[in-house]
Formats: structure tokens, sequence, C-alpha cells
């Protein structure tokens, strides 16, 4: 019998995973359960997000198995599918984040005390086997089992979920094989350095870990809630959607939220890397985890904390780092025929010498272990993963959201990017840039014109009273104010009668000089909006606006021609516009474009050979968004900016593009650097071994060695500048 079955969408913070061999595991495990759809582990995050209708402690209890820990979990969806037969409906446990145990030192942490025990049990078998060195091999035997039990056991559970050729296994037939060959010394001290490997394979994924939850920490415990007149102090986790609350000056701001009363200067460099403070006024955006400056701000929350920006982010990080790279993908599958190739070859080594060629038993076989540990496959495995995971970590830090490692190598691509105009390459918002006094002087026509705009919130209105308040111009009152629809507005100043509208408004009842028709023509050439003030019916001068190149968008067009990127700019606006916007920034345009043509133009693009990159706002570009190689959104993390594109730049500079383009290039090369190192170790120790030159304890410190090695190079992509762009 079909039924629906309800499934529900599950991720559980994992602590102990250090590798992709661990994931591995795990995702073996958990495939084989009953009722378990879709499984995807990311190491790096170190969670394990299920899909399944079974009940989620059966789940925990297949993780515990495998030697790891389930520190917490959060339900993320429900989703229905059509099930056959019965099914359980998995009741979704409300959000939990405990404390996943990576802030523990390392000391205090399994993996750490049960080094430490091993070292101590290995210290004492070598003291009790210089003073009684009749129980020596007794003494080293049992050193030994303290460490190997725990392996051992972590290996049948995996070789029973799944996963017969883990790590754990490779490592208790090496040293089982040791014993029995009589190399119980070398067998103990093998099995220590792995658990020291182990430690430190941990350490340096907690660092990575830590690395995007740090982000966290900005936003503060506690909040100054607003409340009938009335200031209490409550949990910053507890601000509902709505709420007014006080924030102090030096304070961090505890949520998303717009300004109600108060100036300002806002720190935004925590959050988006910004390095100089924004002015802030009423009607603005703030961001929690900011600082406020000199002024006291009244803010209306808009967004709960688990949707805050910083919690965006956290969350779509974790998510990215749960999508694989192409590179990660055939990493994976190499892996697979790797491992059992590695066994192979061991088997190999052990007996064909002996047998063909009648070499020594024992030596031989001593070799084919060595060969085992040296084949080991975490330091390959965790080549790429770890780069992707810091480096999309590190563009977080600064505002750059990547959507997986599948972008992020994408992105290093590209050969030709699509900018929209409006709000991408400039600023979205008009701005006056030419004020001409006729009869009147330059200081009057702003003062008229502020005057009869005050109040209004029309986008030409905003930017005459920004640009009066920045001379900090004082207001004359007004009288008689009267809008004339289409044409202006008509008010009394001062005495006289003022109107202010278009020169073709003005042209009815005020002739406009041949001087002065020149002047609004070559303005309009330069794609402006000309607003002419006239007193009394003499023109007493004009003011020219448009919508401004944002401050870094001509050095960031040039950051991306440097590095052999085309630079096309695609727009709706009308072509002379357009036209005075790209010759001032120096690049392609297309213009009056519909946003199926913008989508044309890529696809053109596409089919030519490019690879092709789009950069919009996310609302009307996202037919274009969604036809390029990579959709890269433009805004300070709107959900449409966040959720529409491949990536987004949340503080919106243009040269935070080529700041991607930059990480992804670094971040390939990194790859390269892991693999290299991980497979050239091997080879290196694979032929001494093979010559007699090495034994087990180097080849174990060969794979636990190149294991760090890799771990600790990913990692210096954290420490890449988070204020400053990067430089290629």
């Amino acid at each position: 019998m079909t039924e629906t079955a309800m499934l529900a969408k599950v991720r559980l913070r994992v602590e102990g995973m250090d590798c992709t061999s661990c994931a591995t595991k795990i995702e073996n495990a958990l495939h084989r359960m009953r009722g378990v759809s879709d499984v995807i582990v990311s190491v790096s995050a170190g969670t394990g997000t299920v899909v399944t209708d079974d009940d989620e402690d059966l789940i925990r209890n297949q993780i515990v198995k495998l030697g790891y820990r389930v520190t917490g979990s959060e339900f993320v969806e429900n989703t229905s599918a059509r099930a056959t037969g019965g099914g359980t409906s998995l009741e979704p446990r409300p959000e939990s984040r405990e404390p996943a145990g990576d802030g523990q030192a390392w000391w205090q942490t399994r993996k750490g005390k049960l080094t430490i025990g091993s070292g101590l049990a290995l210290a004492t078998a070598f003291i009790i086997g210089k003073t009684a060195p009749a129980t020596e091999h007794w003494a080293f035997l049992l050193a030994m089992l303290v460490g190997l039990v725990p392996i051992g056991r972590r290996a049948v559970a995996a070789a029973g979920a799944g996963t017969p050729f883990s790590i754990e296994m490779l490592m208790s037939i090496a040293v089982v094989g040791a014993v029995i060959i009589g190399a119980t010394e070398e067998a103990a001290t093998v099995v220590f350095l792995f658990l020291i490997g182990e430690l430190l394979e941990g350490v340096a994924a907690s660092r990575a870990r830590a690395s995007i939850q740090d982000l966290t920490k900005l936003v503060p415990k506690t909040a100054r809630l607003e409340e009938n007149g009335q200031i209490r102090e409550v949990q910053a986790d507890t601000l509902e959607v709505g709420a007014t609350i006080q924030i102090r000056p030096g304070d961090r701001v505890p949520g998303d939220g717009v300004i109600l009363s108060g100036e300002s200067a806002i720190d935004e460099a925590p959050v988006t890397g910004e390095s100089t403070p924004v002015r802030k006024r009423p009607d603005a955006t703030v961001f929690a985890g900011t600082v406020n400056g000199d002024g006291l701000l009244r803010v209306r929350v808009t967004a709960a904390a688990a949707d805050n920006t910083i919690a965006r982010v956290v969350r779509l990080v974790e998510e990215a780092q749960e999508s694989k790279a192409p590179t990660e993908r055939f990493i994976d599958r190499f892996s697979r025929f790797y491992t059992p190739g590695v066994v192979a070859a061991a088997a190999l080594v052990a007996v064909v010498p002996p047998l063909v060629f009648g070499g020594e038993w024992s030596g031989w076989i001593y070799k084919g272990l060595a060969i085992l540990l040296i084949g080991c496959p975490c330091a390959l495995v965790i080549s790429t993963p770890a780069a992707i995971a810091a480096a999309l970590s590190a563009g977080a830090r600064r505002g750059l959201l990547l959507k997986g490692g599948a972008v992020l190598e994408q992105i290093g691509k590209i050969t030709v990017a699509c900018f929209d105009k409006t709000g991408t390459l400039t600023s979205g918002k008009p701005q006056v840039t030419d004020i001409i006094g006729f009869a009147r002087s330059e200081a009057d026509v702003l003062r008229f014109a502020a005057a009869l705009e005050s109040g209004s919130s029309h986008p030409l209105a905003t930017a005459i009273l920004t640009r009066a308040a920045v001379k900090q111009i004082s207001l004359p009152p007004t009288s008689d104010s009267k809008a004339i629809g289409g044409k202006g507005i008509r008010a009394t100043v001062e005495g006289a009668e003022v109107f202010l509208g278009s020169p073709k408004a003005v042209a009815e009842f005020c002739p406009l000089t041949t001087e002065q028709e020149t002047q609004i023509a070559a303005l309009n050439d330069e794609g402006k909006t000309v607003s002419l003030v006239a007193l009394d019916g003499k023109i007493a001068g004009a003011i020219a606006m448009r919508d401004e190149p944002r401050p870094d968008a001509k050095s960031g067009l040039k950051l991306l021609t440097d590095a052999g990127i085309r630079t096309v700019m695609l727009t709706g606006d009308n072509r002379r516009t357009a036209n005075a916007i790209g010759k001032q920034l120096s690049i392609d345009i297309e213009a009056e474009l519909l946003p199926e043509d913008k989508q044309r133009i890529v696809g053109q693009f596409q089919k030519a050979g490019w690879s092709v990159a789009k950069i919009g706002d996310g609302i009307n570009d996202a037919p274009a968004l969604a036809a390029a190689d990579v959709g890269i959104a433009m805004g300070g993390g709107t959900d449409v900016a966040l959720e529409t594109a491949d990536a987004a730049v949340l503080h919106g500079r243009v040269a935070d593009v080529a700041a991607m383009v930059d990480l992804s290039k670094r971040t390939m090369i990194n790859i390269r650097q892991n693999i290299a190192v991980a497979l050239g170790l091997k080879a290196v120790f694979l032929v001494t071994t093979v010559v007699g030159l090495t034994g087990l304890w180097p080849a174990i410190l060969a794979d636990t060695g190149a294991t760090v090695l890799v771990t600790m190079n990913a990692l210096r992509l954290l420490r890449l500048p988070t204020t400053e762009p990067f430089q290629s």
C-alpha cells in the first residue's frame, strides 16, 4: 500500500570528525539504515544532515557506535515523500545548539585523554623493559592495547556499517601483524604516533570550524528593550520582530533593524569588512554584530536572532561546506579505488617475494604492513575539503558568500563578467552632481530647492535634501506649498514665489536662454536629470542629479580587466545614461534591455565559449543570474541577495567580485599543493620502505604527518586580509 510519509531534515552536530574518511564512515552507516533517504556529512562544519522518517535517537546511536559524539541537533524542515508501507513520522526536536566540544583544550577531549594514556603506557613499558628485560614483550603489548582497543572497536563498527577499508582497519591489521612477527615495541610506538596524528588533525579541524563560528560571538548576549517608555535588559536571542531597542555609543548591535531615531557612525568591519565607519541616519539599516559609534540609537528589530545577518552567514557557509566541488568529488571517487588498491599492493609485497623469489617472510610481511600505513588515504581526501572550508570561511568573514565548493572553483574560471548598472555598478540612488547658479548663487539655488522638497521621500528630493544636509544649509520655512502633477512643486519662500520642476515645465512660463539650453543639454548628454529653480518668474539656477557609480566601481572593474576578464554592463536604462556611465567606467555596454534580453546575452556569451559571471541585484536580474555559469548578487545581506544567486557580495563593493576570483585562484593553488604533498610523501616513503630504509613508525608519520601538513596549509587561507581587497 502506497502512502505519503513525512520526512524530516535534521542537522546533527557531531564531535570527533577530523577528516573526510570520518565523514565517509558516517555516510555509509546512515545510508544503510531504514527510513534514511539522504545523508550529507560535512567535516569542516562538524555536521551531518539527514533526511529521514525514522527516530532521531536511532541515528544518534549509530553515529555513537562509530566512535563519535552527537552534541546537538536542529530541525531544518519537513518534506513529504511517497513511500510504500508504513513508516513513522519523525517528530522534529526544537532547535538545539549544545556545546560541540571544540572549545575544550586538547587535553580535555576524549582523543587527548586517550593519547596521553597511550603515551604514559608506552613510557612505562620502556622503563619496565629496561629494568626487567624478560617482561619487555608483555609490557609493550599491554601499552599497545591501551590505544589499539578503542581503535579496533571503531574499525569493527565501521566494517559492520559498510566501510571495511577504514584507516582504523588498516591500522589494526598493521599493528596486529607487527605483533605476530615480534615487532611489539614498534607496534606500540605506531599506535601512539597514530593517536598523536589523530589528535593534531582534530585540533586543526577545530580551528577551521571555529573560524566561522567565531562570527556568532560578535552578537551581544543582551539587549536594551524599550517598552512603554521603560528600558529593561533582556536576552538578545529573545528579541522579536517589531521590538524597539536602544543602542548606546560603543555597544554592539544585538539584532538586524532599522533606525527609528538618532544618528551615528557604525563600524561594520566585523561583519562586512568595511574598514571605514558608515554614517547612519533614521530609516537606515543596521546589522547584528556591528558597533555603534558616537550616538544613541533607537532601532526597530527586523529579524529574529535565528535569521539575522550573522546567523544567515553562518548557516549559509555551513550549507556551502556540505556542497562538494568537482575536484573533491573526483578525489572521493579516486579514493574508493585507491584504498583497496593499497591493500592489494601491501598483500602482494608481503607474499610475492617470499613465494616467488625465496625472500624472508618476516621482512617482507613487515614491509607489507608498512605499506598499509603509508597508503592510508586521509591526507589525500582532506586535501580539497580543508582548503575549500578555509576559503569559504575567509570569504564569509569579509562579506563574500559562496554557496559551496563548486561555486568557489568555478568563479576562478570566469572569462567575462556581466554587470547590472543600477544598484550594482552604481549606488542605486540619485545624487546631486552639479549646482549651477544663473540669477542666484549656488547656495541659494540649493537652499530654495531643499526648502520645497522638505518632507518628500521621492528619490530626487532625497538627493537634494542630502546635499543640503552635507552643506549644513539651514532651510527657510515655506507656505502655500502645492505639488503640480508631472511638472514640479510650487511654494512661497521668504516672500518669493518659488517653483522647482523639469526644464520643460519651467519653460512654459519662463523662457530659457540659448546658453541655458546648451548647458542643460550637455548635462542630459551625461545621463543626468536636471531640475530648474525659478523665483518670481526668473530662472535662479539648475540642479543636476544622477545615479553615480560606486566609489570603487572603476578600480574594481580594472582589477577584473587586469586579471584578463572582460567586463560588460547589461542595463535596462536608456542608452544615453548607459553611455555616460560606461564611458566614465571604461566598460562595454548593452542598454535598454528587458530581463529576458539579459538572459539571452548571457547565453550568447556561453555559446561563444566564454565562462560567464552575472552580477546583479538578485531581483530583476534573476533570469540572467540563473543562466550564468556563476550568479553573484550585490547587496547588504537581503534574503533575495542571499538566495537568488550562487554567491553574494554583502556590502556591495565592485572590487569584491575581483576578490572572489582571486580567492578562488588561491584556493585551487592551495588544493594542488595539498595533493602534491599527500601523494609526494606517500611515494617517497613507499620507495624507502620497499628498499628497506624505513619501517612502521616512519610509515605512520608519512600518513598522519601529511594529513597535518595538508590541513595546516589549507588553514593559511584563513589568514587572508579581511578589511582590504585581496591582491592578485
